[in-house]
């Protein structure tokens, strides 16, 4: 009897549980430069190790792993490694109990916040307990579960993050037109100003592979021949080279990290579109749709964020625009080929626009409209001309040019000689000093508007708003005033200097052969009419305006 009565007294007695822990720690990348060192890895070990320490309920506690994201956006699973194997660990039943400092280290968001502790941690079995802001313990205060306070802790955390988000942004934003860099990591060429993270500085080793890089293609080299040349050198592609030899973190999203990191077409056309290459700051391509939904979307050209010179150059920039007139162009090479046709690019049809192509017949060369051997014998005819006649004809064209611009040469020193050279009205100094004074206005107006706003004179978005009205002002200012200052510097009987097709064409003068180089200077397009005939279309509309 005592024995059965002994067993009872057992039974009524709460049975002792174990719980597995979980310790989830989160620091976000605003959280990196906050005052508060409670929110630091270590302190949020510290707050919750101290917790459990001070859990004296007869249960047992065994801290099963410690989850930590550190300098990880809260808004996103995305890279959230430690919480993804912390719910991995959770279905496996190696943990029952999540632990963590407050709800803003462990949701993304409110609606995540309701699904995993009405939802998803009950279904697993799972107990959870945050210690700070809103206190919470699933098992021994289930009530406080259901408390509004909670979906409320929850909306005020969002609340929060958005206003972060925004804040981190406009930051950014004005570190951009100021031309500070904000990338984590440099373009392939340079490197961090080790004295200035926001400066770049020129990395030779880099720098001399897109020299090279310019200078092939310019020469005629199509981007899938420049791959192999690069790639048979054994140099290491933009990836490789910032992981390998500068020992960075690096890893380009739209390369498979497991397979070998080699040059493709796509970075060798991305190097030769880059304007951080000529001295250009260039931000702001890219950027996320919002501070939940962390999906990258392209950005408008005219919404990047350019400014001029404010770095040291690879590529100097009548270089570069070479190369982007040139990108433009439809360019093909033959099977097995690794340079350009001469003409590849230049040569249109005159009829239906369609580009020529290139076509061998024993050991001569033709030019045939794409349209009327591809598509449709009724819709365009041949336009065929032989490749010997067209490159002789071309040549000489440019010839023809060389020698006008001799004579634009003569009549442009007597222009010089002449005193209406030097009375032109307008005068550049005149327009230079009445821009700065509007430059100078405007920045006054925005400096205004700031101290109005933090007055709360006028809302966030009216700030805003003007802000950037001022801002687009300021920089078309500073363009023009660019342009003005440069003819300013310029001699006032400058003729040759305002016309420069005819100091273009002196340069090339006693030339014996057509290059593709000479093309790209020179033609804009060669159009090819029936019987042989052609029109060439040079890069400026007559002999002394570009076009």
């Amino acid at each position: 009897m005592a024995r059965k009565r002994r067993a009872d007294a057992e039974a009524a007695l709460p049975k002792r549980r174990v719980w597995n822990i979980a310790v989830y720690i989160r620091l976000s990348r605003e959280d990196a430069c906050c005052p508060d060192e409670s929110e630091s890895v270590a302190n949020q070990r510290k707050i919750i190790e101290a917790h459990i320490a001070g859990l004296h309920d007869g249960d047992e506690y065994r801290i099963v792993d410690e989850y930590v994201d550190d300098g990880i956006s809260g808004t996103t699973d995305d890279g959230r490694g430690g919480f993804q194997r912390m719910l991995s660990d959770i279905r496996r039943g190696r943990v029952n109990c999540v632990i963590v400092k407050d709800l803003a280290r462990s949701f993304r968001n409110y609606s995540d916040q309701g699904y995993y502790l009405d939802d998803w941690f009950p279904r697993h079995n799972v107990r959870f307990i945050s210690l700070s802001h809103q206190p919470l313990d699933s098992y021994r205060e289930p009530q406080g579960m259901r408390s509004i306070a909670v979906p409320i802790q929850g909306v005020l955390n969002e609340n929060h993050c958005a206003e972060t988000s925004e804040k981190v942004r406009q930051v950014f934003d004005m570190k951009r037109q100021n031309g500070e860099h904000i990338g984590s990591f440099a373009a392939y060429g340079y490197l961090k100003d080790p004295c200035d993270k926001n400066a770049l500085v020129i990395d030779g080793e880099a720098a001399a592979v897109v020299r090279d890089i310019f200078r092939m293609f310019l020469d005629g080299m199509s981007k899938n021949a420049i791959v192999r040349d690069l790639n048979s050198r054994g140099i290491l592609s933009p990836s490789a080279y910032k992981r390998r030899r500068l020992g960075l973190k690096y890893q380009n999203p739209r390369v498979d990290p497991a397979r070998p990191s080699l040059w493709c077409a796509m970075s060798v056309t991305s190097i030769l579109k880059n304007r951080m290459y000529c001295g250009d700051m260039v931000q702001g391509r890219y950027r996320m749709k919002s501070y939940k939904v962390h999906i990258q979307e392209t950005v408008p050209e005219d919404e990047w964020y350019i400014v001029e010179h404010t770095h040291e150059a690879i590529i100097d920039r009548d270089t570069f625009e070479k190369a982007q007139r040139l990108l433009k162009r439809n360019t093909r090479t033959g099977p097995g080929q690794n340079r350009l046709y001469l003409f590849s690019g230049f040569l249109k049809c005159a009829d239906c626009g369609r580009a020529m192509t290139r076509s061998r017949v024993g050991n001569v060369v033709y030019y045939y409209c794409r349209t009327y051997k591809d598509q449709s014998k009724a819709a365009c005819t041949k336009h065929t001309i032989r490749h010997d006649r067209l490159e002789a004809a071309v040549l000489c064209a440019i010839r023809q040019q060389i020698y006008l611009a001799g004579d634009c040469a003569k009549i442009i020193e007597q222009i010089d000689r002449t005193p209406l050279a030097k009375s032109r009205p307008g005068k550049p100094a005149d327009a230079v000093g009445q821009k700065e004074r509007e430059l100078a206005r405007i920045t006054r107006y925005r400096q205004a508007i700031y101290q109005d706003w933090k007055d709360g004179e006028i809302s966030h978005s009216d700030y805003r708003h003007m802000k950037e009205d001022y801002d687009r002002q300021s920089h078309e200012l500073k363009r023009l005033l660019e342009t003005l200052r440069s003819e300013q510097e310029r001699p006032e009987s400058g003729a040759d200097a305002e016309f420069p097709f005819p100091a273009s064409f002196r340069r090339l003068q006693n030339i014996d052969r057509l290059t593709r180089d000479l093309l790209i200077e020179l033609v804009d397009h060669i159009e090819i009419h029936e019987k042989g005939r052609i029109r060439i279309v040079f890069r400026f509309a007559d002999g002394l305006r570009p076009v």
